[in-house]
This record gives C-alpha cells, structure tokens and sequence, in this order.
C-alpha cells in the first residue's frame, strides 16, 4: 500500500502548480505520464476553466484522471464513455457532498473551501474512488 499523496497535491500547488495541475501531476506517473506533460496539459484548466471561475480545477483535474483510469483507448470503436462518464460524476458527486458546488467562483465566495481543501478533498475521492485500497488513507485536515 502506497503512501496517500494529498499532501504532495497540495506541496505541488503551493509551490505554483494551479489546482488542476496540482491533483493530475502528483497521480500521472500511476499513468506512464510524465509530469511536464501533465503539466502542460492542464494548464488552462486553474482558476476554474482558464479562470472564468467555472468549474473547480480540482474537479477538472478528478475528470481527465477518470477518464485515464477507464477509457479502454479505443479511438476506432470507442465503448467506455458512458462508463467514463457514470465514474466521472460519482467523483464531482463526492466532492459536491463534501462541498456543496463544484463551481470555484462559488466555493471562494462563501469561501465554502480553500484552495488547498479542494485539492485536498479531490485527491482524498481519487484515491478511494479511482485507486480503491492502494493508498493508505489520509488522515491529516486540510482547512
């Protein structure tokens, strides 16, 4: 069993990484991804979607990870996007639960949760969702 890496999301962020960036690069190696490259990829996904305050970039970042986890990669006959989609809002349900929105302008405007509790809250629900047994859990709070 693997050390949770919550509080490697977080030290990712705080050291620059937008949230999205942040969730998807402390998990891309369990995908073959390097880092830079996740890196690049999300990052107009911060500051809810390229910072419209839209969807939170760490619900974005818990998507682009689901679907890493179950698409079968089939671009001829693609057959997991309903699928990819039930697991996808499972995760922004859990977060929601814990959150009340997925919407970033409304989590800080409460502020309902800080930055680092998304990232925290995101990272926690991949680990139980997408990786169920192979992270210890995190025990720690993040405010």
């Amino acid at each position: 069993m693997q050390k949770s890496r919550v509080e490697l999301a977080i030290a990712k962020h705080d050291k620059g990484y937008n949230c999205c960036q942040a969730v998807v690069c402390a998990y891309c190696d369990m995908f073959g991804i390097k880092e830079q490259e996740a890196f690049r990829m999300t990052e107009a996904l911060g500051l809810g979607l390229a910072g419209l305050m839209e969807t939170c970039g760490a619900v974005s970042a818990m998507m682009i990870l689901a679907g890493l986890k179950n698409s079968d990669g089939n671009m001829e006959n693609p057959t997991t996007k309903r699928s990819s989609y039930a697991l996808g809002k499972e995760l922004a349900d859990k977060f929601k639960e814990m959150n009340k929105s997925i919407v970033c302008r409304e989590l800080k405007a409460g502020p309902l949760r800080s930055c680092s509790g998304c990232i925290a809250d995101a990272a926690k629900i991949v680990e139980e969702v997408l990786f169920a047994g192979e992270f210890e859990p995190f025990d720690g709070e993040i405010l």
